[in-house]
């Protein structure tokens, strides 16, 4: 997709796939890890259900939304704390706040950019996330249904429920050497840089060969 969008190279798969053999180039495949028992959770959360139903992709932008905080080491074994919210249908980065902390702040802010970045948004938006403390607190509901959206949750445990915002940041590690930033600018800076280069310059096979900012514009157009 690299060599079509960006060179006006058009390739087999297959002759990459050769070349690749003949100058011994190898790319990284990630495993998939074992959720077996994580699929045996059912158990629907007591404060918000689960409207989504691993319905990721409703081919509307802004209908569905994923969110999620993951963790983040850098030099000296320092830890930062990175929240993102992720579009089920362009498979974009609407929003994301990267922290020291886990207090509660982070999400709020993340929330503040997702409607500074939205403006306008679907009259179904869904918001899916686990059962983390963060959005189960009742500020962060409230914030939520201030903004005009559903707010939903996965099964207690269930990776697979929100199964493409695991995915996400499981590229982000892949992709980024975030444990070798020198401090917290640095690693900011990596950040912020990866947001830009998935957003706009990350061809996706699922969004027919386009990045997900061009999907976006693509699903608005049609």
């Amino acid at each position: 997709m690299i060599l079509e969008n960006d060179h006006s190279v058009v390739m087999n798969h297959k002759k990459i796939r050769r070349l690749m053999k003949k100058f011994s180039l190898e790319t990284k495949i990630r495993r998939v890890k074992p959720y077996r028992i994580m699929l045996k959770a059912t158990q629907e959360h007591r404060t918000c259900p689960n409207l989504l139903k691993r319905q990721f992709d409703q081919k509307e932008f802004g209908k569905v939304l994923l969110t999620d905080i993951t963790y983040l080491y850098y030099r000296g074994g320092q830890k930062a704390y990175l929240s993102c919210v992720k579009d089920g249908a362009t498979k974009e980065i609407l929003a994301y706040k990267l922290s020291r902390s886990l207090e509660m702040d982070i999400v709020y802010q993340t929330l503040d950019n997702l409607k500074e970045g939205m403006g306008i948004f679907h009259p179904e938006t869904i918001l899916h996330s686990d059962q983390g403390v963060h959005y189960t607190h009742p500020e962060f509901q409230d914030r939520v249904k201030k903004l005009g959206v559903r707010q939903s949750m996965s099964r207690k445990g269930n990776c697979w429920d929100n199964a493409p915002m695991e995915s996400f940041f499981g590229h982000f590690k892949d992709m980024v050497d975030h444990k070798a930033c020198e401090n917290f600018m640095q690693l900011r800076q990596e950040v912020d840089d990866y947001m830009e280069e998935y957003n706009s310059h990350r061809y996706q096979w699922g969004l027919k060969k386009m990045t997900p900012a061009q999907y976006r514009s693509h699903l608005l157009a049609a």
